[in-house]
């Protein structure tokens, strides 16, 4: 059976890059990347994915995929304070890693038929948009 994500949770979540979150009265630098902004958003779309899969697949793909889509915002989070322009590299190739790891995961969910069509090319886009973001962080 597959399984179809409202077209709604797509709808892009408003800004709120700039904007005082209680108790948050400063930003780390990571937080303004736009980059790091869209993994975020792709980590929402995981997650209304995972609750639309089956309870069989939720805690055996599912996990693999939400773990692999929180190493792409962590690894952007955790690189972009390195001050060695080589280690930081490494942290964003690891992301991008991560994100490739999604679409891997994605193209079996969709060979399986566990996500409908419109889900599966936003979320390769998403992911598409991903990794070119962080090679021109790389170049």
């Amino acid at each position: 059976m597959r399984y179809q994500i409202p077209v709604t949770s797509y709808q892009k979540k408003p800004d709120t890059r700039g904007q005082k979150i209680e108790g948050k009265d400063y930003q780390f630098d990571f937080e303004n990347l736009k980059v790091y902004q869209k993994a975020l958003g792709y980590i929402d779309r995981i997650f209304i994915l995972l609750k639309a899969l089956p309870t069989e697949y939720r805690y055996s793909i599912g996990d693999n995929l939400l773990r692999a889509a929180m190493s792409i915002s962590n690894n952007i989070a955790e690189g972009n304070d390195k001050v060695s322009r080589k280690e930081r590299t490494r942290y964003f190739r690891t992301s991008s890693d991560s994100t490739r790891e999604c679409v891997s995961v994605m193209n079996v969910l969709m060979r399986q038929q566990l996500i409908d069509h419109e889900a599966y090319v936003t979320l390769r886009n998403d992911a598409r948009e991903i990794t070119s973001m962080l090679r021109a962080l790389i170049l």
